[in-house]
């Protein structure tokens, strides 16, 4: 196996077309076409990490984190990334990450948060737009299932929990062959042709553009095939920011902090005024979700829980919601469950590891 085919599995899953303008995923260190002997997964990349892999005989480190955020200009060893990237090179290890492309995707990182603490009816909290299109084609009659089939399998037609939706329109096409055509129908030079055809429309997701037009021109019988791929404003329940959910049960507020504290496995949180009342709906965010405290107020959260909150943004509150602080790491540290589960789905018989070591640079003294 090449390390190619451990980035397609987790592209498919988490497209890096769905990553923040700001991050950096992808293939950091390395080479597409090195042959995998075994795969480290961490939530980050430090330098003990590397040497874990080493020791542990993998070749290649999936992490959440980008070890590369921003422009290196010297390689000399100043810094830890810089070692990093030394010893990563030296030892002939890939490094490659998968971030916020992770985090905005309905089963990624913040599914991963709701499933450990058993949320219900979850959905995204802050969903993007321009993350679909809308595609139409126009097919003869007795081929329009093969095309409306070929366009389903490639994964046009998703509309949330509901798959293979069109929408179609008969009328009439019509079309005049050029003398260097080689038509379907008709002949070459000849007349004006019209035809019995199928408009069909359906959604297709960005990252889908490509394998669905493929799958399009494969399957269409027109030398030259008609279609329109518009983008679209519509907000994608699939892709956003943030989750909500609710609890099996509503909690008293300092059950639930335990219950939290337990679940996250986590020493301490750190939390806006209690408010006396019943915890029952629960927006989430793993890493710094600080940005989404107004997503979470308008949804009518109960409780907020995230990390990197700064002092004055506790404030921000304002007595409506409680925020709960678990902490950046924390609220991570699980997201190797994610790529574990797409590996080993994706190749049955190959085994990744986990690390065995925290990364936290934080440290608590309780």
């Amino acid at each position: 196996m090449i390390a190619k085919e451990i980035i397609d599995a987790i592209e498919q899953f988490a497209s890096p077309l769905y990553q923040e303008s700001y991050d950096n995923c992808g293939l950091q260190v390395g080479n597409m076409n090195d042959e995998v002997k075994g795969v480290l997964l961490s939530l980050d990349v430090t330098e003990s990490i590397v040497d874990e892999a080493i020791q542990r005989g993998c070749n290649m480190i999936v992490a959440h984190h980008p070890v590369i955020f921003s422009g290196v200009k010297k390689i000399i060893g100043r810094t830890y990334v810089e070692r990093i990237i030394q010893k990563a090179i030296k030892n002939d290890i890939n490094i490659y990450a998968a971030h916020t492309n992770l985090d905005n995707v309905r089963n990624g990182v913040n599914a991963k948060i709701a499933e450990k603490l058993g949320l219900k009816n979850t959905a995204i909290l802050s969903v993007k737009t321009n993350t679909l299109s809308k595609l139409y084609t126009y097919a003869p009659l007795d081929v329009a299932d093969k095309v409306r089939n070929a366009l389903f399998e490639a994964g046009a037609g998703s509309v949330g929990n509901y798959a293979e939706c069109s929408f179609n329109i008969n009328g009439a096409g019509t079309f005049k062959p050029g003398t260097q055509a080689n038509p379907a129908i008709g002949m070459a030079g000849g007349a004006r042709e019209e035809l019995n055809e199928v408009k069909i429309e359906v959604l297709v997701e960005k990252h889908r553009e490509g394998q669905v037009l493929k799958a399009l021109f494969e399957n269409h019988p027109y030398e030259e095939v008609a279609y329109e791929l518009i983008a679209l404003q519509n907000p994608n329940q699939e892709i956003g920011s943030g989750m909500v959910g609710f609890l099996p049960n509503p909690m008293e507020e300092t059950e639930f902090l335990k219950f939290l504290k337990e679940s996250m496995k986590t020493n301490c949180i750190r939390h806006t005024a209690l408010l006396n009342k019943k915890i029952h709906k629960i927006a989430i965010c793993g890493g710094a979700g600080s940005f989404l405290l107004k997503d979470a107020i308008a949804a009518k959260a109960d409780v907020f829980i995230t990390g990197d909150f700064k002092y004055h943004q506790f404030f921000d509150a304002e007595g409506r919601i409680i925020i709960a602080d678990i902490g950046h790491y924390e609220s991570e540290q699980f997201t190797v469950e994610i790529f574990e589960a797409i590996l080993k789905k994706k190749f049955p018989n190959f085994a990744p590891l986990l690390s065995g070591l925290s990364t936290n640079p934080i440290k608590y003294f309780c």
